[in-house]
């Protein structure tokens, strides 16, 4: 699924790799979500955080509950896990975002890895 990189994904893994180096994977998902806050605070990234994601049923809106973890710079949808392995209902649940929130690209990081870059998924439509 991965198609040509873009700055602001590669950008966003790097971050996340300087997180996920000073603390390491074992905890929850809330941790590394309030560090990478702080870092795209500290970039100057525009970001919003537990974006609400409603379903549209038959053209009408419905809230569902769902929310998108993180979206930065109203074009990246960032979608935290702290999962022993990202699994295809993970990316199967990304998918569905993008395509519910009209955006084009998402990074699914897994913290639970004892080196980031196995954990990172790159999802493009």
């Amino acid at each position: 699924m991965d198609k040509e990189k873009d700055p602001l994904t590669e950008q966003i893994i790097g971050l996340a790799i300087e997180v996920h180096r000073g603390l390491g994977p074992g905890l929850l998902e809330s941790a590394y979500e309030a560090c990478i806050c702080y870092e795209l605070d500290q970039s100057g990234i525009a970001f919003k955080r537990q974006v609400p994601l409603p379903v549209v049923h038959k053209s009408v809106r419905l809230d569902c509950g769902y929310r998108m973890d993180l979206v930065v710079a109203d074009s990246l949808i960032i979608e935290l896990k702290t999962v022993e392995r990202i699994l295809p209902v993970h990316e199967a649940q990304l998918l569905t975002y993008l395509k519910l929130s009209g955006l084009h690209t998402a990074l699914l990081l897994n913290f639970n890895e004892a080196v980031l870059k196995d954990g990172i998924r790159r999802i493009v439509l």
